[in-house]
Protein backbone atom coordinates (compact mmCIF):
# COMPACT_ATOMS: atom_id res chain seq x y z
CA UNK A 1 0.00 0.00 0.00
CA UNK A 2 1.33 3.22 -0.91
CA UNK A 3 2.01 5.64 2.27
CA UNK A 4 0.16 8.63 2.83
CA UNK A 5 2.01 11.89 3.41
CA UNK A 6 1.10 14.47 5.42
CA UNK A 7 0.78 17.97 3.44
CA UNK A 8 3.55 20.08 3.28
CA UNK A 9 2.58 23.36 5.41
CA UNK A 10 2.04 26.28 2.96
CA UNK A 11 2.25 29.28 5.77
CA UNK A 12 6.29 30.25 6.70
CA UNK A 13 4.93 30.56 10.38
CA UNK A 14 4.01 26.54 10.65
CA UNK A 15 6.47 24.05 11.98
CA UNK A 16 9.69 23.31 10.39
CA UNK A 17 9.47 20.58 7.74
CA UNK A 18 11.12 17.20 7.84
CA UNK A 19 13.36 16.77 5.21
CA UNK A 20 13.66 12.87 5.95
CA UNK A 21 10.38 12.46 5.12
CA UNK A 22 9.51 14.72 1.69
CA UNK A 23 9.25 13.12 -1.24
CA UNK A 24 11.66 14.81 -4.17
CA UNK A 25 10.16 15.07 -7.49
CA UNK A 26 12.09 16.83 -10.42
CA UNK A 27 10.37 18.18 -13.22
CA UNK A 28 12.40 17.68 -16.66
CA UNK A 29 14.17 14.96 -14.50
CA UNK A 30 15.22 13.44 -17.84
CA UNK A 31 17.66 16.32 -18.45
CA UNK A 32 21.28 16.68 -17.77
CA UNK A 33 20.80 18.79 -14.53
CA UNK A 34 17.42 16.83 -13.40
CA UNK A 35 19.26 13.83 -13.69
CA UNK A 36 21.89 14.49 -11.95
CA UNK A 37 20.31 16.08 -8.84
CA UNK A 38 17.90 13.05 -8.42
CA UNK A 39 20.63 10.77 -9.02
CA UNK A 40 22.78 12.87 -5.91
CA UNK A 41 19.21 12.80 -3.97
CA UNK A 42 18.54 9.71 -4.34
CA UNK A 43 22.25 8.67 -3.05
CA UNK A 44 21.70 10.57 -0.08
CA UNK A 45 18.60 8.51 0.89
CA UNK A 46 15.27 10.76 -0.51
CA UNK A 47 12.60 8.86 -2.26
CA UNK A 48 13.41 10.34 -5.55
CA UNK A 49 10.34 10.89 -8.63
CA UNK A 50 11.71 11.37 -12.46
CA UNK A 51 9.67 13.60 -14.24
CA UNK A 52 8.64 13.96 -17.81
CA UNK A 53 6.78 15.03 -20.90
CA UNK A 54 7.13 11.35 -21.96
CA UNK A 55 6.16 8.80 -18.95
CA UNK A 56 8.07 6.57 -20.67
CA UNK A 57 10.92 8.28 -20.95
CA UNK A 58 11.36 8.82 -17.46
CA UNK A 59 10.78 5.32 -16.11
CA UNK A 60 13.64 4.56 -18.56
CA UNK A 61 16.04 7.08 -16.89
CA UNK A 62 14.74 6.38 -13.22
CA UNK A 63 15.65 2.59 -13.76
CA UNK A 64 19.54 3.73 -13.91
CA UNK A 65 19.13 5.75 -10.68
CA UNK A 66 19.06 5.13 -7.20
CA UNK A 67 15.72 5.34 -5.42
CA UNK A 68 13.95 6.48 -8.17
CA UNK A 69 10.65 6.34 -9.85
CA UNK A 70 9.71 7.51 -12.81
CA UNK A 71 5.80 9.29 -14.60
CA UNK A 72 4.92 12.60 -16.12
CA UNK A 73 5.08 15.69 -14.97
CA UNK A 74 1.66 15.99 -14.13
CA UNK A 75 1.57 12.71 -11.88
CA UNK A 76 5.62 13.82 -10.17
CA UNK A 77 4.20 17.29 -9.51
CA UNK A 78 1.09 15.68 -7.56
CA UNK A 79 3.02 12.75 -5.75
CA UNK A 80 5.69 14.69 -4.71
CA UNK A 81 6.14 17.00 -1.68
CA UNK A 82 8.71 18.73 -3.12
CA UNK A 83 8.98 19.49 -6.57
CA UNK A 84 12.78 20.98 -8.45
CA UNK A 85 11.91 22.31 -11.80
CA UNK A 86 14.81 21.37 -14.14
CA UNK A 87 13.12 21.90 -17.57
CA UNK A 88 14.87 24.37 -20.38
CA UNK A 89 13.77 28.09 -19.92
CA UNK A 90 11.63 28.08 -23.08
CA UNK A 91 9.39 25.26 -21.64
CA UNK A 92 9.13 26.68 -17.82
CA UNK A 93 5.83 28.84 -18.28
CA UNK A 94 4.16 26.39 -20.11
CA UNK A 95 4.97 23.57 -17.66
CA UNK A 96 4.28 25.48 -14.20
CA UNK A 97 1.02 26.42 -15.73
CA UNK A 98 -0.20 22.98 -16.42
CA UNK A 99 0.94 21.57 -13.48
CA UNK A 100 0.31 24.65 -10.94
CA UNK A 101 -2.83 23.43 -9.55
CA UNK A 102 -0.94 19.94 -8.59
CA UNK A 103 1.72 22.36 -6.53
CA UNK A 104 -0.51 24.51 -4.33
CA UNK A 105 1.13 24.87 -1.02
CA UNK A 106 4.00 22.58 -1.63
CA UNK A 107 7.94 23.95 -1.84
CA UNK A 108 8.88 24.46 -5.61
CA UNK A 109 12.50 24.71 -5.97
CA UNK A 110 13.53 26.46 -9.53
CA UNK A 111 16.97 26.38 -10.68
CA UNK A 112 16.00 27.22 -14.43
CA UNK A 113 17.98 29.64 -15.56
CA UNK A 114 17.21 32.56 -18.80
CA UNK A 115 19.80 32.37 -20.76
CA UNK A 116 20.76 32.74 -24.39
CA UNK A 117 24.22 31.81 -26.25
CA UNK A 118 25.35 33.44 -29.32
CA UNK A 119 29.02 33.78 -30.67
CA UNK A 120 30.02 35.88 -27.87
CA UNK A 121 29.13 33.18 -25.44
CA UNK A 122 26.86 32.71 -22.87
CA UNK A 123 24.53 35.42 -21.74
CA UNK A 124 21.82 35.95 -19.09
CA UNK A 125 17.66 36.99 -20.62
CA UNK A 126 15.49 39.44 -19.93
CA UNK A 127 12.54 37.74 -17.98
CA UNK A 128 9.19 40.31 -18.09
CA UNK A 129 8.62 38.90 -14.30
CA UNK A 130 12.34 39.80 -13.46
CA UNK A 131 13.59 36.00 -13.08
CA UNK A 132 12.51 32.35 -13.49
CA UNK A 133 11.82 32.20 -9.93
CA UNK A 134 9.72 35.76 -10.10
CA UNK A 135 8.00 33.97 -13.05
CA UNK A 136 7.18 30.64 -11.04
CA UNK A 137 5.81 32.43 -8.20
CA UNK A 138 3.43 34.19 -10.49
CA UNK A 139 2.15 31.45 -12.09
CA UNK A 140 1.82 29.31 -9.13
CA UNK A 141 1.05 32.02 -6.32
CA UNK A 142 0.06 29.34 -4.13
CA UNK A 143 3.38 27.60 -3.78
CA UNK A 144 5.96 28.29 -1.78
CA UNK A 145 9.08 29.23 -4.57
CA UNK A 146 12.75 28.95 -3.95
CA UNK A 147 15.41 29.73 -5.83
CA UNK A 148 18.42 26.98 -5.95
CA UNK A 149 20.60 24.94 -7.77
CA UNK A 150 22.34 27.48 -10.25
CA UNK A 151 25.29 27.18 -10.19
CA UNK A 152 26.40 23.14 -9.54
CA UNK A 153 27.63 21.33 -12.76
CA UNK A 154 25.19 18.37 -14.16
CA UNK A 155 28.81 16.89 -15.51
CA UNK A 156 30.01 16.95 -11.62
CA UNK A 157 26.30 15.26 -10.15
CA UNK A 158 26.37 12.46 -13.02
CA UNK A 159 30.18 11.91 -12.75
CA UNK A 160 30.20 8.75 -10.55
CA UNK A 161 33.90 9.40 -9.83
CA UNK A 162 33.00 12.64 -7.76
CA UNK A 163 31.72 11.46 -4.33
CA UNK A 164 31.84 14.74 -3.26
CA UNK A 165 30.27 17.78 -5.08
CA UNK A 166 32.59 20.74 -3.71
CA UNK A 167 30.02 23.56 -3.46
CA UNK A 168 28.04 26.24 -2.04
CA UNK A 169 24.39 27.02 -3.18
CA UNK A 170 22.80 30.09 -3.07
CA UNK A 171 19.11 29.83 -1.93
CA UNK A 172 16.57 32.57 -2.33
CA UNK A 173 13.22 33.01 -1.06
CA UNK A 174 10.55 34.98 0.64
CA UNK A 175 9.59 31.41 2.92
CA UNK A 176 11.44 31.08 5.91
CA UNK A 177 10.76 27.86 6.61
CA UNK A 178 10.89 26.88 3.07
CA UNK A 179 13.91 28.16 2.82
CA UNK A 180 15.49 26.41 5.68
CA UNK A 181 14.12 23.21 4.42
CA UNK A 182 16.13 23.56 0.85
CA UNK A 183 18.94 24.66 2.56
CA UNK A 184 18.66 21.48 4.83
CA UNK A 185 18.05 19.33 1.91
CA UNK A 186 21.28 21.09 -0.07
CA UNK A 187 23.33 19.54 2.88
CA UNK A 188 22.52 15.89 2.23
CA UNK A 189 24.45 16.05 -0.57
CA UNK A 190 28.31 15.15 0.49
CA UNK A 191 30.59 18.77 -0.22
CA UNK A 192 27.73 20.77 -0.91
CA UNK A 193 26.38 23.64 1.74
CA UNK A 194 22.94 25.73 1.48
CA UNK A 195 23.73 29.64 1.92
CA UNK A 196 20.58 31.93 2.14
CA UNK A 197 21.52 34.77 -0.62
CA UNK A 198 18.22 36.78 -0.24
CA UNK A 199 14.39 37.47 -1.09
CA UNK A 200 13.15 36.24 -3.92
CA UNK A 201 13.70 39.69 -5.65
CA UNK A 202 17.38 38.58 -5.39
CA UNK A 203 16.57 35.75 -7.71
CA UNK A 204 17.61 37.72 -11.38
CA UNK A 205 21.12 38.13 -10.82
CA UNK A 206 21.83 34.90 -8.64
CA UNK A 207 19.94 33.19 -12.29
CA UNK A 208 22.19 35.83 -14.66
CA UNK A 209 25.34 34.11 -12.45
CA UNK A 210 25.22 31.21 -14.28
CA UNK A 211 26.07 33.11 -17.45
CA UNK A 212 29.62 33.48 -15.52
CA UNK A 213 30.32 30.29 -14.37
CA UNK A 214 30.09 28.88 -17.83
CA UNK A 215 32.35 31.30 -19.49
CA UNK A 216 34.87 30.49 -16.83
CA UNK A 217 34.20 26.99 -17.43
CA UNK A 218 34.87 27.33 -21.28
CA UNK A 219 37.97 29.65 -21.08
CA UNK A 220 39.39 27.18 -18.36
CA UNK A 221 38.08 23.51 -19.11
CA UNK A 222 36.25 23.33 -15.46
CA UNK A 223 33.04 22.31 -13.84
CA UNK A 224 33.87 25.54 -11.69
CA UNK A 225 31.19 26.24 -8.72
CA UNK A 226 30.84 28.69 -5.72
CA UNK A 227 32.13 28.87 -2.38
CA UNK A 228 31.20 31.66 0.35
CA UNK A 229 33.59 32.80 2.62
CA UNK A 230 33.24 33.40 6.38
CA UNK A 231 29.73 32.23 6.74
CA UNK A 232 29.64 30.26 9.95
CA UNK A 233 28.08 26.78 11.25
CA UNK A 234 27.28 25.54 8.04
CA UNK A 235 29.87 22.97 7.56
CA UNK A 236 29.92 20.96 4.46
CA UNK A 237 29.28 17.22 4.71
Amino acid sequence: MEKVKAPVPSSPAEAQLDIADLVVGVLGGTGDQGRGLARRFGLAGSEVLIGSRSADRARSIARDLPVATGMDNTECAARADLVIVAVPWDSHAALLSEVGGELAGKIIVDCVVPMGFDKRGAHALDVPEGSACLQAQQICPMSRVVGAFHHVSAALLLDPSVPRVETDVMVVGDDRAATDAVIELVGTIPGMRGIYAGRLRNSRQVEALTANLISINRRYRVHAGLRVTDVPGIPAH
